[in-house]
């Protein structure tokens, strides 16, 4: 390994149950895949050396639905307790691993123009800064995608309920190297954006 690489893990967020969507969200149609199967290919196509899936609602449907190839997933029993929960859940997973990584990348099902060269840019950055926390940057906040440096491992750990990796940004703020998506950061919460960024990538 080279001074200028590190061991990037990618935590896949996919234990919610969408209730504003009234559909299993993970499994809607996007491309040729679904929109998990887009952003695990995503995941796939950068440099971490790692991609967890944490899976909660719906995990049987999702797991007969989906190629996860060489990637990994765990189960959250306690989804239902939220976001924060499913975080922790997942980082403790990959920490009792013996790769030892460098920082945690945490992202969303629900992106799907976060695409690898996006993912690859936050990587570098987190790699050729001091900075312990490389996050992307919207318009009126800081949130996931984002790389947690080994500092804030601890942190995720201690993750509980709605009390998610947003607050871990907020806390460290000073700590924080922030990047603009430049509209990638799109996100998908009900079926009516589902239908209205799906047609503008016809």
């Amino acid at each position: 390994m080279t001074p200028k690489e590190h061991n990037i893990a990618i935590l896949m967020m996919a234990a919610g149950t969408s209730s504003r969507m009234k559909a299993i969200k993970q499994l809607l149609p996007w491309g040729n895949t679904t929109l998990i199967g887009n952003a695990l290919k995503n995941a796939q196509d950068s440099n971490a050396i790692t991609i967890l899936t944490v899976l909660g609602a719906y995990m049987e449907e999702i797991i007969q639905e989906t190629q996860f190839g060489s990637t990994e997933t765990v189960y959250n029993p306690d989804w239902k307790m939220g976001l924060g929960n499913s975080i922790a859940c997942g980082t403790k997973h990959l920490l009792k691993q013996k790769e030892h990584y460098d920082g945690i990348l945490i992202m969303l099902t629900d992106q799907p123009f976060i695409d690898g060269q996006y993912l690859n840019a936050l990587i570098d950055h987190f790699t050729n800064s001091h900075h312990s926390i490389v996050a992307t940057k919207y318009t009126s906040r800081v949130g996931v995608p984002a790389i947690f440096g080994k500092a804030h491992f601890e942190a995720l750990l201690a993750l509980d309920s709605d009390f998610g990796a947003r607050d871990i940004i907020k806390t460290h703020i000073a700590d924080v190297l922030t990047l603009s998506p430049n509209g990638k950061e799109v996100d998908i919460d009900t079926l009516e954006e589902y239908e209205r960024v799906k047609k503008s990538e016809q």
